[in-house]
């Protein structure tokens, strides 16, 4: 498994940010009323915020494909990387914006986590697209 990621520190990446993406998955999805809670978003929005967690169960399914079963390693991966790069760079910029500029819904449980947490999950996806780029665009 590690010649597939091309050491221990690309699978320790993928590993990290996948992780991140399950943890999203569950409190959006399985832990919905809690996560609402926190946000003082109010239950009706439940079923956008299960909508929400949806596309992060699917990327955490299909990664775990991709790191336990695929045969021919990361090989021809290369949209299934590039997609999750560009969801958190999107994640990111929307973030910005709802935080820092346009303020909508903001009440006293408004931090910026939005903005930290895609900032990371865009850094981490980026090093995985450069880093792999040797397997994925085979």
């Amino acid at each position: 498994m590690l010649d597939k990621f091309n050491g221990v520190i690309y699978l320790s990446i993928f590993i990290v940010h996948f992780i991140v993406y399950a943890v999203y998955a569950f409190r959006t999805v399985v832990a919905t009323k809690s996560f609402l809670d926190q946000y003082n978003i109010d239950h009706s929005a439940a079923v956008m915020v299960r909508f929400f967690g949806a596309p992060f169960i699917a990327s955490v399914l299909v990664a775990l494909y991709i790191m336990l079963i695929k045969a021919d390693g990361l090989a021809g991966t290369w949209g299934f990387f590039t997609l999750i790069f560009a969801q958190n760079v999107l994640y990111l910029l929307i973030g910005i914006y709802t935080i820092y500029i346009n303020k909508l819904g903001h009440n006293e449980k408004t931090n910026s986590e939005g903005v930290i947490a895609s900032g990371i999950l865009t850094v981490l996806s980026g090093i995985l697209c450069y880093g792999l780029a040797d397997k994925i665009y085979i």
